[in-house]
């Protein structure tokens, strides 16, 4: 008889539940802004697509892809213009006698110098 009732009471026992959750609806976050810049940049060739800027006197981080073109006063050995995650990337290489120049701009700024 024991083992009858602890099968009744097993069967008694109420299990208390939380209520289930009810679906939120997450919107997508949206796209963020493409990057602007300003003045004029360069080609794939060389050259710029616009006339120099005659801001910058010396070069440092910060200036324009024409200003460094302008500085150093010839093109550039070469030119290499993508996108990235931050949006317009081009590196610039000087062949310098005795060493190579790699400017990195990012959106027309100049970012880093690898000498």
């Amino acid at each position: 008889m024991v083992p009858a009732l602890l099968g009744l009471a097993a069967c008694t026992t109420t299990e208390e539940r939380p209520a289930p959750a009810a679906a939120v609806a997450v919107k997508p976050a949206p796209a963020p802004a493409a990057p602007t810049f300003t003045g004029p940049v360069l080609a794939p060739d060389g050259t710029c697509n616009g006339p120099a800027p005659t801001g910058a006197a010396v070069i440092q981080t910060g200036i324009g892809e024409c200003d460094l073109v302008r500085l150093k006063g010839k093109p550039p050995t070469d030119v290499l213009v993508g996108e990235g995650r931050a949006g317009r990337e081009v590196q610039v290489l000087y062949n310098e006698p005795g060493a190579k120049e790699l400017y990195f701009f990012v959106n027309n700024r100049l970012d880093r110098i690898v000498k």
